[in-house]
């Protein structure tokens, strides 16, 4: 094997008070393609920025071979200092590096070469730092969030260019497709340290998910262990004073263990509020057209939208999406035709642009519209500080301005506004842009079990296929089609060429047996111990009890005020809820499990 062009070892850095990076390695060969993943927040482009060197890590090691070339594209590139956007990308070329390929580049990418970067949206920037740093071919490629901004076509551009470079590639992605199709390694960063998978993402999930079962099966034989022990000191014998201390250290050393292990990251917790019953017919448009200038943007468009559709939009950047969703919105009147709303319609619009984010805003505020410290979902009023938990924030980040949260947390943070007010249509403008692939699961579920309608654009062609029901699709001169199905069913109605690999569709598991499902295994004896009776009979009132003191402690929480005006019972209280929710998960699980094995022994 060629020895590694980069390589990190042993990587650690600390913001503020807990690493966020706390052993992280990095190897990267010749030709490689490696997809990078972990939830937001995780560290990633953190890590990638000490690959390519713009920060220094607080310990461990940095390699690259002499020699080798390296580009890295981040997610807000600086084009300061340079005359025009060709400018700024002949400048990352190398010695002997063709300068038509700049300009062919920055073409591909729908730019001209002669924009000043003073006047360039956030997504002009990103394509000419993209085009900048693709265009040399370095040996080592560092990609954060490439398809960020980019349309299909453009993105499938980007897949068939980046499959034919010489160059090393290091991918961060929420684009489930782009990374099938170029990883053919996957590097996993969880809780400050790395995972390596010699398979692409398509292995990633499934893999990820036997790890996190097995260390969840760990956790649990480590609590019997402690538990064992616990037993032991409070009923074992106590005349051999030496042993008994011995015994006490072990038992220390283990909780100390248990103390230390970092759990799973909490899944987000997406619940749309649901408004009234929308009337059968959402949306009817009859021969709407609308033009700016002597440009045709939609032309002789008709379509009738029914309750429960999911309409996905599709089309180059510039071809009017936004537009035609305008129209069918009844935000803009069209030129000719008209478009009649239902009855009952209540429209919720996530903006992912953010534009309706004050940045001079808290978290909070944004969550209550600056209106006391509780948010209404479903019709009861919950403390903000609880709903931002639900979104993996945390509490300490209330009060912090909007400005200090990742691209990913206030992609959560839009979700959450959006979700929390009712609904029964649902206007999506990419809503995709930042999620972790968790977070997108989790969203696509929500949109699954979405009573009323949803209104979607979105260039991620694995999201479209998995939730739009029928695609309306740009076909140019202002003439759109709309299509039965998903993103791969209106290519396939179209006779345009089919993806290189199909799609893997979801298919149902063969249900595991009760014992291999929980890690039990099937003795040979024939009755359940005194202990197991005894836990199965007792084990019900403790789990009432438990959920009692849930319910106390979450409607103290959702006291409005609370959190402001006397944290220290806030805490206490939060504290007490993890916990107390930590023993009935437990305890539910136990009696479960003996449950089956009861059933398993005949009873």
């Amino acid at each position: 094997m060629a020895p590694p062009l980069l390589l990190l070892q042993d990587i650690r850095l600390t913001f503020g008070g807990r690493p966020l990076i706390e052993n992280a390695s990095l190897s990267v060969s010749p030709g490689e393609r490696l997809c990078f993943v972990g939830r937001n927040g995780s560290g990633k482009s953190t890590l990638l920025k000490i690959a390519a060197g713009t920060i220094e890590a607080d310990a461990g090691t940095r390699f690259v071979q002499p020699g080798a070339t390296l580009r890295y594209l981040q997610q807000e590139p600086d084009l300061s200092g340079f005359a025009t956007t060709r400018a700024y990308v002949e400048a990352g070329l190398g010695p002997g590096d063709d300068a038509y390929r700049a300009t062919m580049l920055l073409e591909a990418l729908g730019l001209t070469g002669e924009e000043q970067p003073a006047s360039l949206s956030g997504g002009e920037a990103r394509r000419a730092a993209l085009a900048r740093a693709i265009a040399p071919e370095p040996d080592i490629l560092l990609l954060d969030e490439p398809t960020n901004h980019l349309d299909l076509p453009a993105i499938e551009w980007l897949e068939e260019t980046l499959r034919g470079m010489r160059s090393a590639l290091v991918l961060i992605s929420h684009d489930r497709r782009f990374l099938e199709r170029l990883s053919k390694a996957t590097l996993w960063l969880d809780r400050g340290n790395t995972r390596r998978l010699e398979q692409g993402f398509a292995a990633f999930e499934e893999w990820r998910d036997a790890v996190l079962h097995e260390e969840e099966k760990e956790r649990e034989r480590l609590d019997r262990k402690i538990s064992q022990e616990l037993d032991w000191v409070r009923y074992g014998v106590t005349a051999r004073r030496k042993r008994n201390m011995g015994r006490l250290r072990k038992l220390e050393g283990l909780r100390t263990e248990r103390r230390e292990q970092r759990g799973a990251v909490g899944q987000v917790k997406l619940v749309a509020t649901e408004g009234e019953l929308s009337g059968k017919s959402v949306i009817e448009a009859r021969g709407i057209s609308k033009s700016f200038g002597e440009r045709a943007i939609v032309r002789d468009f008709s379509m009738r939208i029914q309750r429960g559709d999911r309409i996905g939009l599709v089309g180059a950047n510039g071809a009017g999406k936004t537009t035609l969703l305008n129209l069918l919105t009844g935000a803009l009147s069209p030129d000719t035709g008209s478009v009649k709303l239902g009855t009952n319609l209540e429209m919720v619009t996530l903006d992912q642009k953010r534009d309706s984010l004050d940045p001079a805003m808290t978290l909070a505020e944004a969550l209550t519209d600056r209106r006391g410290d509780t948010v209404i979902v479903n019709g009861e009023a919950r403390h903000v500080i609880g709903y931002m938990r639900d979104f993996l924030f945390q509490p300490e980040q209330a009060r912090a301005p909007i400005t200090a949260l990742s691209g990913g947390e206030r992609g959560r943070l839009m979700l959450a506004r959006a979700l929390a007010r009712p609904s029964n249509l649902l206007v999506l403008d990419e809503p995709t842009n930042d999620l972790d692939l968790e977070t997108l699961d989790l969203l696509e579920e929500l949109l699954d079990d979405y009573p009323g309608t949803i209104l979607l654009v979105s260039h991620d062609r694995d999201f479209l296929d998995r939730v739009a029901t029928s695609v309306i699709v740009a076909e140019g001169d202002g003439r759109w089609t709309d299509y039965a199905g998903g993103y791969s069913d209106m290519l396939a109605q179209r006779g345009a060429a089919a993806p290189q690999r199909a799609v893997n569709k979801a298919e149902p598991k063969p249900a595991k047996k009760p014992s291999e499902a929980r890690g039990a295994t099937t003795t040979s004896r024939a009755k359940l111990s005194f202990k197991q009776k005894h836990a199965l009979e007792t084990l019900p009132a403790r789990i009432e009890q438990l959920s009692t003191e849930i319910a106390k402690l979450e409607a103290t929480l959702a006291k409005p005020g609370l959190y402001s005006n006397d944290r220290k019972t806030f805490d206490t209280a939060s504290a007490r809820l993890s916990a107390a929710s930590a023993e009935r998960a437990a305890a539910e699980e136990e009696w479960l499990t003996l449950e089956m094995l009861k059933e398993e022994l005949g009873g």
